[in-house]
């Protein structure tokens, strides 16, 4: 595990020199990647790097997966940039063992029935398509004396018609750190979607022209070579504060009883602050807040910003979500002990363009 450790921290190192490059914008891919499924995390718009945990940091930072009471089932959806008929779901599970977490997710996005065009036909041919992009991820963190979690997630990418496909593969992995009487100082960084390029093959992409010096008497089949894209890494560096009130007595965490944490009964008020460098566009900053009550009731908002971007921008080359979000959770336990719960979570991201972006998700942790 040590070892495992040494790799992570070097790979988010060297991250640093190669992140945040405004002038490559537009040269990557997939970035269905960069798009986050999950409310909890999409109202503190995806800046949550020092404190998320379970099933959404497979999204974000692994090593939050640890970061869980014994077992997590989570699925959403999105209604992505209103207006666009553009859909996500997802659905993912975390396991916790002794010492670590497994986790898997699953996320695809519907683009509804687009309209048939052809080069004979381009007001459309009567029938309809519908791209298919999906990508399932398989994680697994440690978690080192309760302060010190790595995770790591491999991820396969896929994108596809029904005559053109795309296929890929990412590394996620992070670092989160607890200090503090009550844990209430937290520390994450993570390095997202460091992959193989992908390319486009299939028949979509040939076309079928007459023979040179043939004279029209037959046909040949040309393919076009696809350029390779790179995927959108990203590099997140989060901090967060819990201030804490009313709160007292421990309760038992995990598998192990001798591990325990402050009961979250009472009031919590969580500050956070979040640094992104994108390898393919400008980098981001941003802070956020969430209010929770009892483990019960939380409600979140946060503001990011992209770094380099002026007031006099163009509309078409604004940043998509530069600006404000928000969510909120209702959370009710289910046993008596309270550590089986169910949870609602919702959240809206303000956009530059259509009608914003809603998340809705329901969690249940055993």
């Amino acid at each position: 595990m040590k070892n495992l450790f040494n790799t992570i921290m070097m790979l988010l190192c060297v991250s640093v020199v190669f992140a945040g490059n405004p002038d490559r914008q537009g040269e990557a891919g997939a970035y269905e990647l960069l798009m986050n499924p999950w409310a909890r995390s999409a109202g503190f718009h995806t800046m949550n790097t020092s404190f998320v945990s379970g099933v959404e940091a497979l999204r974000l930072n692994p090593a939050g997966l640890t970061r869980i009471n014994k077992t997590e089932l989570a699925i959403g959806n999105t209604r992505y940039l209103v207006g666009t008929d553009i859909n996500f779901n997802s659905f993912g599970v975390a396991q916790r063992t002794k010492g670590g977490a497994f986790g898997v997710s699953v996320m695809t996005v519907d683009f509804g029935d687009i309209p048939t065009t052809t080069g004979d036909q381009p007001a459309g041919t009567g029938g309809t398509f519908s791209p298919s992009w999906s990508n399932i991820g398989l994680s697994y963190a440690h978690l080192f004396e309760n302060k010190v979690s790595v995770g790591i997630t491999g991820r396969g990418v896929l994108e596809t018609t029904s005559n053109v496909a795309a296929y890929g593969f990412a590394i996620d992995a992070g670092v989160q750190y607890v200090s503090g009487e009550n844990d209430e100082i937290k520390f994450g960084i993570s390095l997202r979607n460091v992959g193989t390029p992908m390319t486009f093959r299939g028949e979509g992409i040939a076309a079928t022209r007459p023979a040179p010096n043939s004279e029209g008497q037959y046909d040949l089949t040309y393919y076009t070579r696809s350029q390779d894209f790179e995927l959108p890494s990203a590099l997140n560096i989060g901090l967060s504060y819990d201030l804490l009130f009313g709160q007292g007595g421990t309760v038992a965490v995990g598998n192990d009883a001798t591990e325990t944490k402050k009961s979250s009964k009472g009031t919590r008020v969580t500050l956070a602050g979040n640094f992104t460098a994108n390898s393919f566009s400008r980098d981001q900053i941003g802070a956020g807040v969430e209010f929770a009550l009892n483990d019960m009731f939380m409600l979140r908002g946060a503001y990011k910003y992209e770094i380099g971007t002026g007031s006099n921008e163009a509309i078409d080359e604004a940043p998509l979500y530069t600006g404000p979000s928000g969510g909120v959770t209702v959370q009710v336990p289910m046993s008596k002990k309270g550590t089986s719960k169910l949870a609602i979570d919702y959240a809206y991201r303000v956009t530059k363009l259509f009608d914003g972006t809603h998340n809705i998700g329901v969690r249940l942790n055993l």
